[in-house]
């Protein structure tokens, strides 16, 4: 029986983790292809529609795509707990990046309202760049209070709104929604703005379903077939040790506890 149980493995599943990082991926290669080709080519109309505000343009770009390519790194379990500094650097390149791209995404976007755009984008951008700061300035002010939970759980929110970037490009592209009007642009800006927190908190409340990799790594540091040798006699006195071997515990009245190997 203990043979037949030790035969015993799970059904691999794929972590909803990785189906995120590659929606992500895909996202990101979209907007890259269709979006952002006009980068390598120095004719291309779209020039003409950036050069009265392409300085600006330059150093949002270059601190959204450090955020948006740095930030999925910062939720990997191995570089948190392997390459603590360099997850700190990264994570200080990430919080830079959102106060520098969103401040001057909304500059951008109160820009082109000079050049015919409606006030409501504005505020819409405003409204976007305020969300994206403030849940990355809450993340950090709990990480420099050593707590880890909060930070991550307001890191996650700080992400969700940084996707909206891409969001709104794939959704508008796949759609064929970009050819309309820019209020409907403007509407796409909203619905996933108002879904950024939503998805987040999913997120967070679904990793609490999984067990963390500690209690998985307790769990298989002891080996089916020392479990199932376990005495039955009286199973409350024995407990098993790191290696899968059974300990004896004796119970000492009003003192600690004393252990010796069975």
């Amino acid at each position: 029986m203990s043979t037949f149980a030790a035969g015993i493995k799970p059904f691999p599943l794929a972590r909803p983790k990785y189906l995120l990082f590659a929606i992500l991926a895909f996202m990101l290669v979209y907007v890259v292809v269709h979006d952002e080709s006009f980068l390598v080519h120095p004719k291309d109309p779209m020039w003409q529609h950036y050069q009265p505000f392409k300085w600006w343009l330059l150093p949002h770009g270059i601190a959204g795509a450090c955020a948006l390519v740095l930030g999925p790194m910062q939720f990997s379990y191995r570089l948190r707990h392997r390459f603590r500094r360099l997850h700190r650097v990264i994570g200080r390149i990430y919080v830079a990046g959102v106060f520098v791209a969103a401040p001057l995404g909304f500059y951008i976007q109160y820009f082109e309202e000079r050049m015919g755009n409606p006030r409501s984008f504005s505020i819409a951008a405003a409204a976007d760049a305020a969300l994206w700061m403030i849940t990355t300035g809450i993340g950090m002010v709990f990480i420099l209070k050593g707590k880890v939970q909060e930070h991550r759980q307001w890191m996650t929110r700080s992400f969700a709104v940084a996707l909206v970037f891409l969001e709104v490009r794939v959704i508008g592209g796949v759609g064929g929604w970009e050819n309309l009007d820019v209020h409907a642009n403007e509407t796409i800006v909203w619905v996933c703005l108002a879904f950024s927190i939503l998805s987040a908190d999913l997120v967070l409340q679904w990793q609490r379903l999984e067990p963390s990799p500690s209690v998985v790594r307790r769990r298989s540091s002891a080996s089916p077939e020392r479990m199932l040798e376990a005495p039955l006699g009286n199973p409350a006195a024995y407990v098993c040790g790191p290696e899968g071997e059974f300990q004896e515990v004796k119970v000492v009245p009003n003192r600690r506890w004393a252990s010796g190997r069975w």
